[in-house]
């Protein structure tokens, strides 16, 4: 048997509706073409890819796992941070492709997400279950968590997997037990929680809520890590337990998805307002308006090289470059005084100059405190 989610009380039944609202509110956003579209997808899936893996312990600026998602070379990561963040970013862009049709979850698909995270280090099975028990330590080396038995993995697993097919309840809820009950499960040597978070925006993406680099609350773990330890934690009790009540968990990860919700909505208005700038910038110094895109990534502080501009301006306006006009476009972005070059050749770097990074600061200066509300609250 696997976790269940207790029947919805009329606050659970509230919190979804208001989250509903503010899903609606994403929508009507993101629904149709806008000219900053391309760049608030861009860093909502970097801010994703960032949040998992930074609970695992891979550390990365946004900056950084944006160039890594395009395919570049971050600036200040070691290499196995970057093979952990490449490996999710595969396995995010898989998802993404599978949420343009009907998506059909089983153990295979499990197994092949697992192994594109893992499969730079074959010490830890990627694509297999684990061959033996597992358990998890604290910092003291105490024992907190001890996962099913190994013959109980397989028959789980594919109890998980049968509820998905069922698609009973909720998006919102089946999506949070299907993350609850393969993080418990634990059924690999490493990327338990990975795989977990990654299964849960897969569940959202099947849905079609929103799109999925906006559904996810990647971010929002990462930035509270210790509060979904700790709600995990009090869901097991140390060990596989799923007649324990998993209110707990419903109500922390509601509470996940209003608050990003809201923060999704704060940055389209920011970043509506940063490309109205940056278009006034480019009008105001005669610059083409494919540079748009990468003035917004500069404004807040990113460097680019030439390769990364023109991935930027693909991602961001559709256009293609040579290398050519990348460089006779970057010339004369530091020509007016928005870029500084730095290094040659190609160790040269483009960073943004302080008037450039100006526009960014007056926006964010206007940014509401963040506050605590919730769901169930609101």
């Amino acid at each position: 048997m696997i976790y269940r989610p207790n029947d919805l009380r009329e606050v659970d039944v509230a919190a979804l509706a208001t989250i509903d609202e503010l899903r609606a509110e994403l929508r009507h956003f993101l629904g149709e073409p806008r000219r900053w579209y391309g760049s608030l997808r861009r860093t909502a899936l970097a801010r994703a890819v960032q949040g998992s893996n930074s609970i695992e312990g891979y550390h990365a600026s946004v900056e950084d796992v944006a160039a890594i998602v395009d395919g570049e070379k971050p600036v200040d990561v070691s290499e196995e941070t970057r093979l952990a963040v490449a490996g999710y970013r595969d396995a995010m862009t898989y998802v993404l492709q599978l949420a343009r049709q009907p998506i059909r979850i089983d153990e295979t698909l499990l197994k092949s997400l697992q192994f594109m995270m893992l499969r730079h280090d074959l010490t830890k099975n990627p694509g297999r279950w684990r061959p033996g028990g597992i358990w998890i330590e604290d910092e003291n080396g105490h024992v907190v968590y001890t996962a099913p038995d190994l013959e109980l993995v397989e028959p789980l697993v594919g109890e998980l997997v049968q509820t998905l097919k069922a698609e009973e309840g909720p998006p919102l809820i089946r999506a949070a037990m299907a993350h609850l009950n393969l993080a418990l499960i634990h059924p690999f040597s490493d990327g338990n929680g990975r795989i977990a978070r990654c299964l849960q925006s897969l569940v959202l993406a099947g849905e079609g809520i929103v799109s999925p680099e906006f559904a996810s609350i990647e971010e929002y773990l990462g930035q509270h890590t210790s509060a979904y330890y700790s709600v995990l934690a009090e869901v097991a009790q140390g060990q596989w337990s799923p007649d324990r009540s998993t209110r707990p968990w419903i109500e922390f990860c509601l509470t996940a998805h209003y608050r990003q919700a809201r923060t999704v909505l704060r940055r389209i208005r920011e970043t509506e307002e940063l490309w109205d700038r940056c278009e006034q910038l480019a009008a105001r110094h005669r610059l083409p308006r494919r540079c748009v895109g990468a003035l917004s990534d500069a404004a807040r502080g990113w460097r680019l090289r030439r390769s990364l501009y023109i991935k930027v301006t693909k991602s961001t306006v559709g256009e293609d470059l040579t290398d050519a006009t990348a460089t006779r476009d970057l010339r004369a972005l530091a020509q007016a005084g928005l870029f500084e070059a730095q290094g040659a050749k190609s160790g040269r770097v483009y960073v943004p100059t302080r008037d450039l990074r100006q526009v960014w600061d007056a926006i964010r200066s206007r940014r509401p405190a963040s506050t605590d509300d919730s769901p169930y609250t609101a």
